[in-house]
């Protein structure tokens, strides 16, 4: 109904990767257990939290549950028949009754309702789409009692919510009463300028309307116009009484939909004997209690549902919400334990505001998607508000404090390092585990007894009148009843409001027995559906408590380079070992010596890590009573087996302290034997590429451990102790230089003799860090320069060369390759160069060695590259060296005759009129300084062009004439023109601010589609107009039922002021070459739609009206139509395609233009008067429906309308311009004539055909999305995160035939 008025927020949350401490091997995780509230929620499919609150709602309403499970199978059939043929099943109830019992019995924190739902005959995307809540209260009742016909429960829905109105207007000359009945399941009262539920219903109820005035009643028994007056009252009481809140109005005025927010209270009790029409029974015969209020939190735009529900039968766990809870299955709790319990909240420190709500859990975790709910209901702000800018993300943040925060639960919940939760209550005991399917879940026995079970139930210790919880999709919490005040107002605020009477008791053995009334065979499944689930949990929680170890053996290890690195390449490095990691650490010593038969002496397990330099050890563990969760060991965990003091001779330091550091040691390399191969990690470079061999320098990775000092690292080198140590330059690091790298030489800094004490970590140094050793004859040679404290190391591979290649036509912009040109006139010469040598001497040494010829002397050249298609890219400043300019070494240069730009000017392309091809460009060289109107008139003196009727536009994305320079006076560095970019000097003063660029459209008839030939005769192939279908959209949907369907004609665009009228921009749209043969009298002749998405949206109305005012903006298309008379339309009347139903037939006549006037009235009555006007039919005999071409579905407009709340001298009715059907220009209205066709199912066969494309195409976007997914590349990847709104669609619920 409502589109996505109601679309899901998404909630402030984290990912997390899967966790550190196990490995599932298990499957899906089963889902947990029932939370401390004992109740179970309901999973939200993506869009269906409306349909779980008011399902909930349902369920705690215990006359309607009781009602729908005293249904049998006898009469509502057993959904294991629904496919067979002419089995009579009721599917919805019986689903409905499956569902309930799964809610009441089955221990599992949240049910689905997926067969539910495919029991309405929903699709899978109807998941997704989400409804107004209200609507869905009348359709499921609705489907209930159709699908309950010729049962015993057939009016049960009739006898609990069923009330009646009856509406009086008495004459206030004769005294005559006219009355009339009417029915209602749900009351919809007002909250636009209302204060209260009292006012509204006074509002309804008491007060009386008069018609006076203008306004007169024409009373049956005086037979005139005579003054009356009109009320209404409350006939017969429900037992429950739902409110239906119209929080969701529209403004006509701006033509947008808005929330009212303001506050609107309801009592908790309420006596409606004023509002009744009879007043002479018991008050406890008029008084009701509230027992659920449906809130929505969000917009009229998006949003979300959640439910507060009283717990009447007390089949929940009720808990101070604010107070802490102590589980009741600790009898031991330790004095870590009560410290991180007791922790004081500070507000300002996440740390300690994310501790302590873990701490205050009784399960001493909290699931990562509740986190930043719990946050925000502790503080009363969300993390983003609160933290995010200084902390980041919560989950970072939580991967930050690795210290204190672990992940457990196959990384589903977070819970305290200080506090682990551990398997077992007793580390000596490991035989007393349990098999809980979260760690986090203590192991005394009698957890398993304070489990929601079928035969027994807790005795909660409650406050009075406290039942009151909040059902949010899957979580169930404890609320007061204070907490419903807060929904009186704001974004978050009361929905739907249920009443029950006062009188209605329930039987004291109703009172915390779920399965009170519930049919035996359903709580057979209930107990079957708990030992399995109970099954899968003990089978997850033992894979999924199974860790993969990484055993390195200390035999197989040799300590080298501060690291412990393998005796011999091919030799296996570690064991992987499964193990359980609920069991201690001395079980794990024991399985170790039972692998190592050989073993002797001790043993001992140290945990280790892979470095770049090696194995480094860290702690060992020495608690054998501990369990691996318990001492930090996770999956793919490295231990070091060894005997605790040394490897193969030597002692082995351990600790982070002792981290060790890959360097990459570099010396000197003057190339006596030539370049030597890369052998035991030792490189040289330099000598590739050279004649000779040449001089370089050879890099060696060592490792050293973190700890020791820069001297002792001189030492180990053996170097002597006059020989400088440097460190890269950081401004100039240099990677392994390739070819096409820039050359130029390497700076080093040299460590002062200070540094001599420090160690690597003191020193920042970490793997990779190059260290150069020079000793001080080294300096001798030209390749080192010392100055201060800086050396300069020019290598070979700094002095490399740039290919120059000569190419005599060289044109703007063409490519490279083409024209003809023989190989010969390209010549391609090598010219030494450096990075710091300037590009001037780069070209003078080309030219000097090119000689070219045919050339007249004193030609000038320049230099430009070429990109990878071989188009030439602007020149290079000649004024910079080869490394300034950004040029790389060893890479190709054009020498073409050309000047080159100064540092200070831009080289610029440009052409006249329209937008050049590659290669037409035309170039030029102007000041970055020069103003948009000096540059233009530069290219007009350039092409021989004189005048003022000139200005100059960039091109855009799309390589098209875009937006005009507007500012004559700016300069090109302050529009940011850039040296290469293209400008089009276009003809015609420069437009003036304020001014639109509309592409203009032609509306053809398709029943003159000649008329379109002709017009489109005498264009080339090149010119022809582009000619789409009017609807057309990105799936190409197909035309409408009529099999008659319109064609857009490109015509042009025009540029218009914002403060000309509609009636100009229709004289100038008749000025485009393409409508020369279009001819009307008039502009009212004209009609133009305002297009969205090549779809005719809105007709633009008012002759007079200003651009600005319609709403146009810059880019707009714009489609024109010729009228066979004169048109102008006013803001309220709505222009309709009516088609009538071919009687017998699945199709229909030709549709035909209908103006309906709406302003005075906008019901269903209205519009269905006019049409019967309009056919000459009896307006009692006409079925309406309108058609959604998107769906190809039909939305029926039906003859009833709901109860509004009214006012004095003001008189609402439903209005078809508003929800659920907000008509509009171009809508099909679908016709049946009732008197001669008792086909009232307005679906053709091209609707069934398009659903099926459209469910094909759904299907191949699902298969793509999966296949886009894994590669990154696809055609149904996004090219933004731009969020679009999902097409409003209508609610149903499909229900078989059962009479």
């Amino acid at each position: 109904m409502f589109g996505n008025l109601f679309e899901e927020e998404e909630e402030e949350g984290f990912s997390s990767s899967s966790s550190r401490g196990r490995v599932a091997k298990g499957g899906d995780e089963p889902p947990p257990p029932r939370g401390r509230s004992y109740l179970c929620g309901i999973k939200n499919q993506g869009g269906t939290c409306y349909l779980n609150s008011l399902l909930q709602t349902l369920l705690f309403t215990p006359e309607f549950r009781e009602e729908l499970f005293s249904l049998g199978p006898e009469e509502l059939g057993c959904l294991e028949d629904k496919e067979k043929p002419g089995a009579k099943v009721r599917v919805i109830p019986l689903e409905l009754q499956k569902l309930f019992s799964s809610l009441l019995l089955v221990d599992q924190q949240s049910a689905s309702t997926a067969d539910l739902t495919d029991s309405f005959g929903w699709n899978s995307s109807e998941g997704t789409n989400q409804h107004d809540v209200q609507e869905l209260n009348r359709i499921l009742f609705s489907a209930l009692e159709h699908s309950l016909v010729g049962t015993s429960g057939s009016t049960f829905i009739h006898r609990l919510y069923h009330g009646t109105i009856v509406n009086s207007i008495v004459c206030k000359e004769c005294g005559n009463v006219s009355q009339r009945q009417e029915d209602f399941l749900d009351l919809t009262v007002c909250v636009c300028g209302v204060s209260s539920l009292e006012e509204a219903l006074w509002n309804m109820f008491v007060e009386e309307e008069l018609f006076e005035g203008n306004n007169l009643y024409r009373c049956a028994q005086c037979d005139r116009l005579v003054t009356a007056a009109k009320s209404a009252k409350l006939k017969k009481l429900p037992p429950f009484m739902t409110m239906s809140l119209l929080r969701f109005s529209f403004d006509f005025a701006k033509c947008e939909r808005y929330k009212e927010t303001g506050r609107y209270s309801f009592p908790f009790t309420i006596n409606l004997r004023p509002f009744c029409e009879q007043t002479d029974g018991e008050d406890s015969d008029y008084s009701y209690e509230l027992f659920s209020v449906i809130i929505h939190k969000g917009g009229c735009y998006g949003g979300h549902y959640h439910v507060y529900i009283r717990d009447i039968d007390q089949l929940g766990q009720w808990e101070p919400p604010e107070e802490e809870c102590k589980p009741k299955t600790q009898t031991k709790v330790k004095n870590e334990v009560k410290e991180v319990c007791e922790l004081k909240l500070q507000e300002d420190d996440p740390l300690s505001v994310l501790t302590a709500i873990i701490a205050q859990e009784p399960s001493k975790s909290v699931l990562l998607d509740q986190l930043g709910q719990k946050l925000m209901d502790k503080i009363g702000s969300s993390w983003s508000k609160k933290f995010r800018k200084h902390c980041g993300p919560i989950g970072k943040f939580l991967q930050s404090h690795s210290d204190v925060f672990m992940l457990v639960s196959n990384g589903t919940r977070v819970a305290l390092k200080a506090n682990p939760p551990s398997p077992v209550t007793e580390p000596s005991e490991p035989a007393e585990q349990t098999t809980n399917s979260d760690p986090l879940t203590p192991s005394d026995p009698g957890a398993a007894e304070q489990q929601p079970g079928l035969d027994q139930k807790p005795e909660p210790e409650q406050e009075q009148g406290s039942h009151w919880f909040d059902l949010n999709d899957s979580t169930v919490t404890s609320i007061r009843e204070s907490d419903i005040e807060k929904q009186f107002q704001g974004k978050e605020s009361a929905y739907m409001l249920f009443y029950r009477k006062t009188q209605l008791h329930r039987p004291s053995e109703a009172l915390n027995n779920p399965q009170y009334k519930v049919p035996l065979h359903l709580i057979q499944m209930a107990q079957e559906e708990n030992i399995k689930l109970q099954q899968m949990r003990e089978v997850f929680e033992a894979t999924n408590n199974t860790v993969e170890l990484r055993l390195h053996l200390a035999q197989s290890y040799r300590l080298e380079n501060g690291a412990l690195q393998p005796i011999g390449k091919e030799q296996n490095k570690s064991t992987t070992l499964s193990f359980d990691r609920r069991k201690t650490v001395g079980d794990l010593r024991l399985a170790i010596y039972q692998m190592l038969e050989h073993w002797e002496g001790d043993l001992a397990l140290t945990v280790a890590k892979s470095l770049p330099a090696g194995l480094h050890l860290y702690n060992t563990i020495t608690d054998d009573c501990v369990s691996l969760y318990s001492a930090g060991i996770y999956t793919n965990s490295d231990l070091f087996v060894w005997n605790g003091r040394e490897v193969c001779g030597a002692t082995v330091l351990t600790g982070a302290e002792w981290e060790p550091v890959l360097l990459n040691v570099v010396r000197p390399f003057l190339g006596e034997d030539g370049c030597q191969e890369v052998e035991d990690g030792v490189e040289c470079e330099g000598g590739k590429g050279f004649e000779n061999g040449g001089p370089g320098l050879r890099r060696e990775a060592r490792g050293f451990a973190g700890a020791v000092t820069l001297g002792e690292v001189k030492e180990a080198l053996g170097e002597p102790k006059e020989s400088l140590l440097c460190q890269e330059h950081k401004g100039g690091k240099r990677g392994e230089q390739g070819a096409g790298e820039g050359g130029g030489a390497s700076g080093w800094r040299v460590f002062p003799p200070d540094d001599m004490q420090r160690t690597l970590k003191e020193l920042s140094l970490k793997d990779g860090d190059a260290l150069l050793v020079l000793e001080p004859q080294s300096f001798d040679s030209s390749m080192f320069t010392l100055n201060g404290d800086v050396v300069t190391v020019t290598t070979p591979s700094d002095c490399r060369w740039l290919q120059v290649e000569f190419r005599p036509h060289g044109g703007g912009g063409g490519g490279g390759g083409g024209d003809g040109e023989k190989e010969e006139e390209r010549k391609k010469i090598k010219v030494p160069a450096t990075g710091n040598m300037l590009l001037s001497e780069v070209k003078q040494r080309a030219i000097e060695e090119q000689q070219p010829q045919d050339q007249p002397p004193g030609a000038q050249y320049c230099l430009r590259q070429v990109d990878c298609t071989g188009k030439l890219l602007p020149p290079v400043c000649e004024e910079l060296s080869v490394r300034d300019a950004g040029v790389r070494l060893m890479t190709t240069l054009t020498l073409c005759p050309g000047n080159a730009p100064k540092a200070s000017q831009l080289f610029l392309l440009f052409s006249v009129g329209t937008v050049p091809s590659a290669g037409t460009e035309m170039d030029i060289i102007v000041e970055k300084t020069c103003t948009v109107k000096e540059c233009l008139k530069a290219m007009l003196d350039a092409v021989g062009l004189d005048g003022t009727c000139w200005h100059l536009r960039r091109l855009d994305w799309c390589e098209e004439v875009g937006e005009p320079l507007m500012d004559e006076d700016a300069s090109l560095s302050e529009l940011r023109i850039c040296s290469g970019d293209t400008l089009v000097v276009t003809e015609g003063q420069l437009p003036p601010k304020g001014f639109l660029k509309l592409s203009v459209w032609l509306y053809v008839d398709p029943t003159n589609i000649s008329t379109a030939s002709m017009e489109t005769n005498g264009h080339t192939e090149e010119q022809m107009p582009e000619i789409v279908t009017a609807g057309e959209m990105h799936c190409h949907s197909p035309p409408l039922c009529s099999g008659h369907t319109s064609e857009l004609l490109s015509v042009g665009q025009v540029e218009i002021s914002d403060e000309v009228t509609l009636e100009d921009l229709k004289t100038q749209v008749l000025t485009l070459p393409a409508l020369q043969d279009v001819c009307v009298p008039t502009t009212a002749f004209m009609r133009v739609w305002q297009l969205e998405g090549r779809r005719l949206a809105r007709i633009l109305r008012g002759q007079q009206l200003t651009l600005r005012k319609l709403k146009l903006t810059s880019g707009t298309d714009l489609c024109v139509q010729q009228l066979l008379k004169e048109e102008d339309l006013s803001p309220k009347e709505v222009l309709l395609n009516v088609k009538m139903g071919i009687p017998g037939e699945r199709s229909y006549y030709p549709p035909e233009e209908l103006v309906w006037d709406a302003s005075r009235d906008s019901s269903p009555r209205c519009l269905r008067t006019c049409l019967a006007a309009h056919y000459s039919l009896s307006p009692d005999s006409l079925l309406l429906a309108k058609h959604q071409p998107d769906k190809h579905t039909w939305e029926e407009i039906s003859n009833w309308s709901q109860q509004v709340s009214k006012k004095k001298k003001k008189k609402k009715t439903e209005s078809l311009l508003g929800a659920p059907f907000y008509l509009k220009d171009g809508d099909t209205i679908g016709i049946k004539n009732l008197l001669i066709d008792n086909n009232r199912d307005f679906v053709t066969l091209e609707d069934e055909q398009g659903q099926q494309r459209l469910r094909e195409q759904a299907e191949q976007r699902r298969k793509g999305g999966q296949s886009a997914g894994s590669d990154g590349v696809g055609p149904l990847k996004k090219a933004g995160s731009t969020k679009s709104r999902k097409p409003e669609v209508a609610l149903s619920i499909n229900v078989g035939v059962f009479r």
